[in-house]
């Protein structure tokens, strides 16, 4: 007979893990499957660091999802004893009419948030480490940072295996259907039932959800560690996280955290993936091009090669926000997608929604996330 249990969290990445520890937590018989493993490197949820900040200029409307995500993270941090969260500051230039920056004042006017205006003569005495051209302006988050990655991902399936989470490793799924008024999922292994199923399967989500397809597209990217011997840039010297909107994109970075190397990388592009079992894991020369052209132009030490390479996979929305809903046929069925490359920093709030929604709640505040949304209707032609 399969095994049938309250909750299934498929996909333990940022934030399936997330949703796994807030099943088990709220006592939940709840069981966890990934294809891979925890922290594993071949899905979105790797490369050792993400950018975490309030002012977020992708829309104001996340500001009170990233308040309590950050309350949750630091309780994450009370309870399995670890430092995830590393609050060095993030320094974020742009052009004073473009987006970044628009949309960074912006979310600070209509949430109250301290942003800092950098001057020029400020950003040379302040962060001495960095160039920006003549026409780019500059400001300051104190209170962003950085997450380590992994061990957040690791953190939240700990926590919740220690409250009574089941987690089960190297298992594919290759089906979900509606069996009567459950949720069968077949997998190598056998077939497992539950009562509802939170899909959190990233570039995966698309062979799942045959339906979610056309308002998906997974693209490849790509993630650079530089040696820099210039202490500077390291994180305990004050060296803060930062993100460039320039002419040729977006690009971000982190100081060094350990081992003499600082992660730098390109945020916009990307090659589209066809299978993301199979993506290509090799070096693209063109990206790379760029973003040791970005290193050359805004760092004041240019490293020619990077040390260490990495990719991972940015599962594109059309408007890049995210899809966060039930399931249009089958309601006990909720899923997270197209976290568009900057849904990480989200994992906590986003883990626990998910699980307000299996018990029948829906929250204002996820509304503008909901896959009626106008731009994600027309692609899957669902109306309210």
């Amino acid at each position: 007979m399969p095994t049938d249990y309250e909750v299934i969290v498929l996909g333990a990445g940022g934030v399936g893990s997330a949703a796994f520890y807030y099943a088990a937590k709220q006592g939940r018989q709840v069981l966890a499957l990934d294809q891979f493993g925890a922290a594993h490197d071949r899905g979105s949820s790797h490369g050792q660091t993400r950018i975490i900040r309030q002012a977020y200029f992708e829309h104001p409307n996340y500001v009170p999802l990233l308040v309590e995500s950050y309350e949750l993270w630091r309780e994450l941090e009370r309870r399995t004893g670890r430092h995830l969260f590393h609050e060095t500051g993030l320094l974020e230039v742009g052009f004073a009419d473009g987006p970044v920056i628009q949309g960074i004042l912006r979310s600070a006017s209509e949430h109250s948030l301290a942003i800092e205006e950098i001057s020029d003569a400020q950003f040379a005495q302040r962060f001495p480490t960095f160039r920006k051209s003549a026409d780019q302006v500059a400001l300051f988050e104190r209170n962003a940072g950085y997450l380590l990655v992994e061990q957040c991902v690791q953190a939240h399936i700990d926590a919740a295996i220690a409250v009574g989470g089941a987690f089960r490793p190297n298992t594919r799924v290759s089906e979900i259907r509606q069996h009567k008024n459950r949720v069968l999922i077949s997998t190598e292994q056998g077939d497992i039932f539950a009562q509802n199923l939170i899909v959190t399967a990233g570039a995966w989500t698309e062979q799942l959800f045959a339906w979610l397809r056309p308002a998906l597209q997974v693209r490849r990217k790509h993630q650079y560690w530089f040696p820099i011997a210039d202490k500077r840039y390291e994180a305990v010297s004050g060296c803060p996280t930062y993100f460039y909107e320039t002419d040729d994109g977006h690009f971000y970075g982190f100081p060094i955290i350990d081992g003499g190397l600082a992660k730098v990388a390109r945020h916009t592009g990307g090659d589209p993936v066809a299978d993301p079992t199979t993506v290509a894991r090799s070096l693209d020369q063109d990206d790379l091009s760029r973003v040791r052209e970005f290193v050359k132009k805004h760092l004041n030490q240019f490293v020619d090669r990077p040390a260490q390479h990495s990719v991972c996979m940015y599962t594109m929305s059309p408007d890049e926000h995210f899809i966060v809903d039930r399931h249009p046929e089958f309601p006990q069925i909720v899923f997270c997608a197209g976290l568009s490359g900057h849904g990480f920093k989200f994992s906590p709030v986003l883990g626990r929604y998910l699980n307000t929604l299996v018990d029948g709640t829906a929250d204002s505040r996820f509304e503008f996330l909901k896959s009626s949304r106008t731009s994600i209707a027309q692609s899957l032609s669902i109306h309210d």
